[in-house]
Formats: structure tokens, sequence, C-alpha cells
């Protein structure tokens, strides 16, 4: 019913920026709210932010004042914009968007180096 797509993952070094995005596809999307989780090796997925229908936003506690996401409503697609990178934001970063359920992007990585 909807399809993810991540881009924008690379390796940056710490106190760095990157940006990601994520296009949202498919045929009649009704999207409550798009998210972004992360995952680094071994530990548990875990949320970062989320944006709403209504441009509503909120954040996980890790990412507070350096991480922003924002919408496009009319490409679908949203955007991760990190600043100031640490090296535990390592990890393949999801995008994920509820339409009936929760639909999952293949992730796109990211690499902090100190």
């Amino acid at each position: 019913q909807v399809q993810l797509l991540e881009s924008g993952g690379g390796s940056v070094q710490a106190g760095g920026s990157l940006r990601l995005s994520c296009a949202a596809s498919g045929s009649g999307l009704s999207i409550a709210y798009m998210s972004w989780y992360r995952q680094a090796p071994g530990k548990k997925r875990e949320w970062v932010a989320t944006v709403t229908s209504s441009d509503s936003k909120a954040y996980g506690d890790s990412v507070k004042g350096r991480f922003a996401v924002s919408r496009d409503s009319a490409k679908n697609t949203i955007y991760l914009q990190m600043n100031g990178l640490k090296p535990e934001d390592t990890a393949v970063y999801y995008c994920a968007a509820f339409v009936q359920s929760l639909h999952w992007g293949q992730g796109t990585q990211v690499t902090v180096s100190s």
C-alpha cells in the first residue's frame, strides 16, 4: 500500500551534519504520520522523531536540540536534518509511515567518526 525509500546517509566527522530524506509512494496515500527510527548493531530500534499530517513534531530525548524533522506534503517526503552529530548517532536510520499499519523503509547507514 505504501513504499518508502530513504536516502542521504553517509559518513561524517563528529560535529558534522547530514540530511536524510524519505520518499513515500503508492496509490491513494493517506498518511497519518511519518517517523524516523534508528538501530545500531546489537541494540534495540530507537524512535528518533515524528511529524504528523498536521505538521506536529516530536523528538526523542537523545536528539532534541540537534535534529529537526520536516515534511513536504506535495512530494510525500520527509526529511531529518541532523546537526552536531556524535559517534553514538551511528546507526541505520529507518523511515516509517502509518497507513492502517506501520510501514518501513529499508534504512540508510549513518556513520559518525570521532
